[in-house]
């Protein structure tokens, strides 16, 4: 929905709007999400450690196997992006949610069989990560139909921006201990009931959402390069999408390496690797909650400098890190906080700033644009940590990605992002000829 629909009704004089917590279809999508999500953070510690204990994988079948979850976001969310926004979203969230279900839940059900290999794994991580495409291009491009008024995107943002957080302080300590005790492929068919929450609480919302105008003429590659003309012809949507590809390559880079150096150099069982991946995320939390009054008191791009610089600087206290285990740990938390915190505020900017930048007509391509370069990023970034521990060391690794990660400040100084004092202001839909 356009914020020029009729549908879009103002506010009477004197009367204060209201916030989300009386949007109740909005209220169910987010209950919804946030279950969702925190199965998502499970699978994300799961998978890997399914491949590293079951399987005996290497490091560089970690990393392909990271790669390959994300890299249908290089290969098909502009395609996709395109049909989306040319369907009803809440369907495609439904059957995608379905799908990772059942594509989730065959991995211990192969496990149990004696029948999961690490090509079979990669596999369904491939099919996943179709899915979540899917999925992912449908939710952001959705919310407009809940929230209706441009005012409170920053507010639909920075409550998203919360369940994803508590995703991540929950996700990672729950499938530490599940792993432990369960093990991992059993752990994976614990978290497949959370994307039925999901597919329950989209069933229960009755908003009506329109039907997408479908073009007279349909061309595929046109309305592809539309999109990806969107975002790169408006200076502030480009320098967004650069720096997530960097911010996003770093943090699933660090990720990866962190894990193998952890679980192979440093020998940190699951519940360990759990406890510090949940307490560090502790500053996404913490991000979230604060970013909608962060936004609201500072200006709006020295806000998203100085978190994505968090979020770029962190990794180098690991490679800092020394001393006894308790101490490294402590500096491993302090690195993934700072991190986390960073993206926490960051995130509800750069939402905040992309929807008001789009009309709806676009939104599924402007999405599908970012969400290559963002996924994209963290594809390769997966695959060149895998291949990069393989052929230095983990430690080694994380050093090249540790410094490489604190150059990227640099893009951040030039970008204009980083010049903003205030919300632009939104875009109307275009006006037929």
């Amino acid at each position: 929905m356009s914020i020029t629909d009729p549908e879009h009704q103002t506010a009477e004089p004197g009367k204060k709007e209201k916030s989300l917590w009386h949007n109740g279809d909005f209220l169910k999508f987010w209950v919804g999400e946030t279950v969702s999500l925190l199965g998502t953070q499970v699978t994300i510690l799961a998978l890997p450690l399914t491949a590293i204990h079951s399987l005996n994988a290497t490091d560089t079948q970690v990393g392909v196997l990271r790669f390959v979850q994300l890299a249908p976001y290089l290969g098909l969310a502009l395609l996709l992006g395109i049909w989306v926004d040319r369907v009803r979203r809440r369907q495609v969230m439904l059957w995608t949610n379905i799908a990772r279900m059942v594509l989730i839940g065959f991995i211990p059900l192969l496990y149990a069989l004696d029948l999961l290999s690490i090509p079979a794994l990669l596999v369904i991580a491939c099919f996943i990560g179709v899915a979540s495409v899917l999925f992912d291009l449908s939710w952001m491009s959705y919310v407009p139909t809940l929230v209706k008024k441009p005012e409170h995107y920053v507010e639909a943002s920075a409550k998203m921006g919360i369940s994803s957080s508590t995703a991540d302080v929950a996700g990672p300590g729950i499938a530490g201990l599940v792993v432990a005790w369960l093990t991992a492929p059993v752990a994976l068919a614990v978290q497949t009931g959370t994307y039925l929450v999901s597919v329950v609480s989209l069933l229960l919302i009755r908003t009506e959402e329109p039907k997408p105008p479908r073009p007279e003429e349909r061309h595929a590659l046109r309305e592809l390069k539309e999109g990806v003309v969107w975002v790169f012809g408006k200076p502030l949507l480009r320098w967004l999408a650069i720096i997530g590809f960097c911010c996003n390559f770093s943090m699933i880079t660090t990720w990866t390496m962190f894990l193998l150096y952890g679980t192979r150099t440093l020998g940190l069982d699951s519940t360990t690797l759990g406890l510090i991946f949940g307490t560090a995320s502790v500053g996404g939390l913490i991000g979230a909650i604060v970013s909608r009054r962060v936004v609201g008191r500072f200006p709006i791009g020295p806000t998203y400098f100085i978190a994505q610089s968090g979020l770029l600087l962190g990794p180098l206290l690991i490679v800092l890190a020394g001393g006894p285990t308790p101490v490294m740990i402590g500096m491993f938390i302090a690195s993934f906080f700072t991190t986390y915190l960073g993206l926490g505020i960051a995130g509800v900017i750069i939402v905040s700033v992309r929807q008001t930048l789009t009309p709806q007509s676009m939104m599924g391509r402007m999405t599908a644009s970012f969400r290559t370069l963002l996924f994209g990023g963290g594809a390769l970034g997966g695959l060149v940590a895998g291949l990069l521990a393989d052929a230095i060391g983990a430690r080694n690794a994380l050093v090249v990605a540790a410094i490489g990660s604190a150059f990227v400040v640099v893009g951040l100084i030039i970008s204009p992002v980083s010049r903003l004092r205030e919300m632009p202001e939104p875009v109307a839909e275009p006006t037929a000829a």
